[in-house]
């Protein structure tokens, strides 16, 4: 479970770096990685939704932050 977790964080930081490439310099980058083929940028893309869906289930079911308050 955690090490799921930690996975999913990882893919939505590389995702926001490629984000963040994308809205400075205007490079796709990921379009790059894929090589221009727009199913395999969907399948990632669709792994980047699938990692967000994982975290908010993670936030929602442990309550990391529960300690906090």
């Amino acid at each position: 479970m955690k090490l799921t977790t930690i996975i999913c964080c990882g893919i939505l930081i590389l995702f926001g770096v490629f984000a963040a490439v994308y809205a400075l310099s205007g490079f796709d980058l990921l379009l790059f990685f894929c090589a221009g083929n727009s199913t395999v940028y969907r399948a990632l893309l669709s792994l980047a939704g699938v990692g967000a869906l994982w975290l908010l289930f993670w936030l929602i079911a442990f309550r990391p932050t529960k300690p906090l308050s």
